[in-house]
């Protein structure tokens, strides 16, 4: 049986549907201690053999957010070019970062040659390190989204241009780049979906062998 209340299941399914991918923010600071808090969570996700990979930069300086923006900038023009007609139409009308906008803004990086856990489980899959860098972020993401704050996660980017820019170790991977901020509005609904491009599945394809 669970310890868990059939409220408190409720509620953690609400928040897993109202947390969405946030690009349009308030310019409004977020409170240090506020933003302390959530980072905080990082320390209670998994990670393989307990090796914590992930190192957080944040993006302070006008001269490091200028750096990024340039190069979504530069990125996202080159996307664009490869779609053509309709959907070419649809990608140049999407806001795809809140990178102008975000009071907080976060390099996420997978430290691959870290000792710590000694290698276990990492061996044979080293991208696991990876994936509980990702586990971190989505923990971060909901209690973020639990306080109130927004989080649009970046793809369109050139790692390592980024990681030059940053001056960031050579072992360490970029796996996000985290706008961080007050929505300027809430959906339950995915704003790709609201703007034509794609469609969320109802339902999740499993495959028996």
């Amino acid at each position: 049986m669970s310890q868990f209340s059939q409220d408190f299941q409720a509620d953690l399914r609400d928040l897993m549907c109202w947390r969405r991918d946030v690009r349009r923010f308030r310019t409004d600071p977020v409170d240090e201690a506020l933003l302390r808090d959530c980072l905080a969570t990082f320390a209670l996700a998994p990670s393989v053999g307990l090796s914590e990979p992930w190192r957080v930069v944040r993006v302070q300086s006008p001269a490091a957010r200028a750096a990024a923006l340039t190069n979504f900038t530069a990125a996202n023009a080159t996307a664009l070019d490869g779609y053509k007609g309709e959907k070419a139409r649809l990608y140049s009308g999407l806001k795809l970062s809140g990178m102008r906008e975000a009071p907080v803004q976060l390099a996420i990086f997978c430290d691959e040659a870290t000792g710590k856990g000694a290698g276990l489980g990492a061996a044979t899959m080293p991208e696991m390190r990876r994936y509980s860098v990702v586990a971190a972020i989505t923990q971060f993401w909901l209690f973020a989204r639990a306080r109130g704050l927004g989080l649009g996660w970046v793809s369109i980017l050139d790692p390592a241009r980024l990681c030059q820019d940053l001056d960031i170790p050579d072992d360490w991977a970029l796996v996000a780049y985290l706008c961080v901020g007050w929505p300027e509005q809430e959906c339950a609904t995915p704003e790709l979906e609201l703007a034509g491009w794609e469609r969320r599945r109802q339902d999740v394809p499993v495959e028996t062998r």
